[in-house]
């Protein structure tokens, strides 16, 4: 393991790890309760199919990490998401709208009267920030709204984004039930123990579950392959923001260098070749960073490769010692036809 040799809860941000604590049927309606702060109250939930297919053959079929119905007829999609995604928010809109487009009727529109259901979308962001987004907060919760007056204009429809990045609360701090989830989120795995500020039947019961030593000897080997997975994405990340960093200094130093040759044109009208000799150089130096943005394209390609052969070398390995085709996709994010090819 990464910390210790034998890590004392799991991580609840790693594939299996999500799996393990949220499905806990009461685990997860704490969990829930405690995300609407009193806004709704859930007693009973029951879990729903992951996979959706779509309503023809050119739409793709979407996989959930997690999707529930509750007592009451509300749809409730939570997704654990460990890497950026640009087009984050349009994804999960979507998400939301194929749940409630499979709730519409093939016939009898006129008798459904558009009994749509209540959807919410609950987004668990593990090592980047919202994308666009200049705001520090690491707790979003949105939903449809008059933009002028705020006045909320349909509650049925909402999405719940928790930034873990942003939270950087302290045991000692922690005020809130939320605050206390946000903090068992983003540091359970790095615990020896149980904090005293959560030892209470909620978080007692999310900590047992994590107990590393209570897992089976197949469960500990799927937790790793999982946790794994989770590292090479975090170095492939830091990689890259180090890179995009290192771009952006030197885009702020071409710029200042630009803004400065401006000013000495405007005083030194005279001297037009000394200024454009100058500008020769700049345009060198971009040169010099569109290498490096086409090296770091590269680099992408080339990381995306090699993640995807250590993939399929562990799927390898683990239909060599007999693991099931299904579970092997799941784990590994393959599809059926590419494990088969291993065969």
């Amino acid at each position: 393991m990464k910390d210790s040799v034998h890590p004392v809860f799991i991580d609840p941000t790693t594939d299996e790890g999500f799996k393990r604590l949220f499905g806990d049927k009461t685990n997860l309606i704490n969990f829930l309760n405690i995300i609407f702060r009193g806004r709704k109250v859930i007693v009973d939930l029951i879990y729903r199919d992951t996979e959706r297919v779509g309503s023809a053959e050119d739409i793709g079929t979407v996989i959930f990490d997690l999707v529930v119905e509750t007592s009451t007829g509300q749809e409730i999609i939570i997704e654990m998401q460990t890497s950026h995604h640009s087009n984050l928010k349009k994804r999960m809109l979507y998400y939301a709208s194929k749940v409630i487009s499979d709730k519409a009727p093939h016939g009898g529109r006129r008798s459904w009267a558009y009994a749509l259901p209540e959807v919410y979308t609950i987004i668990l962001m593990d090592g980047f920030h919202m994308p666009d987004s200049t705001n520090d907060a690491h707790f979003h919760d949105i939903c449809l709204c008059d933009r002028d007056s705020g006045e909320i204009f349909y509650e049925g429809l909402g999405f719940i984004y928790m930034e873990l990045i942003n939270f950087v609360k302290g045991e000692g701090e922690l005020e809130s039930d939320l605050d206390k989830v946000f903090f068992m989120l983003k540091n359970m795995s790095r615990l020896k123990t149980l904090p005293r500020i959560l030892n209470s039947d909620v978080f007692q019961r999310f900590f047992q579950l994590a107990r590393y030593a209570k897992l089976t000897k197949e469960e500990r080997h799927m937790y790793d392959i999982s946790l794994k997975r989770k590292w090479d994405a975090e170095a492939v990340r830091q990689a890259q923001e180090e890179q995009r960093q290192a771009l952006e200094e030197d885009r702020q130093a071409l710029e200042e260098q630009r803004q400065a040759l401006l000013v000495k044109q405007e005083a030194l009208e005279q001297s037009k070749q000394a200024l454009e000799d100058k500008q020769q150089v700049v345009d060198k130096k971009q040169q010099i960073v569109d290498k490096k943005e086409r090296a770091l394209e590269e680099a992408l390609v080339e990381a995306e490769s090699k993640a995807y052969a250590e993939r399929l070398e562990t799927a390898r390995k683990m239909l060599s010692k007999g693991y099931d085709k299904f579970d092997i996709c799941e784990l590994l994010g393959l599809s059926a036809e590419e494990v088969e090819a291993l065969t």
